[in-house]
């Protein structure tokens, strides 16, 4: 697995409600460090995490790419 060098963060806020969505859906969320609306997570922007926030791109908002 790559690392990440260059120390870039995401700060990632989820905007929409697990209920009625698949368990897939709601365990990228928890896997995002996400589980209630309008909380938000700083994680470090690796391939691995844009894929997951592409997986629930309909729940989430990247609020800040630093």
């Amino acid at each position: 697995m790559a690392t990440n060098e260059s120390g870039k963060t995401l700060v990632v806020e989820q905007i929409g409600s697990p209920i009625r969505r698949p368990k897939e859906q709601r365990a990228t969320l928890i896997g995002l460090g996400l589980n209630k609306m309008h909380r938000r997570s700083t994680l470090q922007d690796t391939p691995s995490v844009r894929g997951m926030i592409a997986r629930v791109q309909h729940l989430v908002r990247v609020v800040d790419e630093a």
